[in-house]
């Protein structure tokens, strides 16, 4: 599930906490900037900070039917040099390393538009505008309402795992215990995430 409906569910349940919450791609200092819990995704590196696993994300290749009606055929990884692409790409040079089982492919080549924000990569291949590889969970919706499709079913990126972040498990504060332990049956319960620092 996504983190924002937690927000909800979580101050319904605990009627006197209030919630400052920022979404950014930027790796945030929790001690230093004060902040009571981080949901991230990928690898951690090692640090002194406690995490707890949520769960990972799945990702897809998507494209509109407008753009696929356009585009040219698309039946293997090597047409991908064919099409227009939309990479998100928070730091350094935009690529894709795809998989299958045990294949892998590198997509070296230059996108249309490489993006730091996956929303802004949904938006774009919503418009028409290439094939962006997206969380399947933001991306499955628009399938269900026509609005995008997947393409290369077999081929995405690996899983990202997905986890609580927090400054210390021994003297956690009631409210991020509280928080932290409905994000974990959540995110047991349906394998979603959400980029979001609270």
């Amino acid at each position: 599930m996504e983190v924002r409906p937690n927000f909800a569910e979580f101050l319904k349940i605990a009627s006197a906490v209030t919630v400052e919450a920022e979404y950014t791609n930027r790796l945030v200092d929790i001690i230093h900037e004060g902040v009571d819990v981080a949901i991230r995704i990928g690898d951690l590196p090692d640090s002194e900070l406690s995490a707890r696993k949520l769960g990972e994300v799945r990702y897809g290749l998507y494209a509109s039917p407008d753009y696929l009606r356009r585009a040219p055929p698309l039946r293997g990884t090597a047409n991908l040099a064919n099409h227009d692409l939309i990479m998100h790409a928070p730091r350094g040079r935009p690529n894709w390393t795809l998989i299958n089982g045990p294949r892998r492919e590198r997509i070296d080549q230059a996108p249309r538009c490489a993006i730091n924000n996956i929303v802004a990569a949904t938006n774009m291949a919503l418009a028409g505008l290439g094939i962006a590889q997206l969380p399947q969970y933001m991306a499955e919706p628009h399938v269900k309402h026509g609005a995008l499709e997947r393409v290369l079913r077999d081929w995405a990126r690996t899983p990202a795992p997905v986890h609580a972040v927090f400054a210390s498990s021994r003297y956690m504060d009631p409210k991020v215990r509280g928080f932290v332990d409905l994000a974990v049956a959540r995110f047991l319960g349906e394998g979603r995430a959400d980029q979001t620092q609270a």
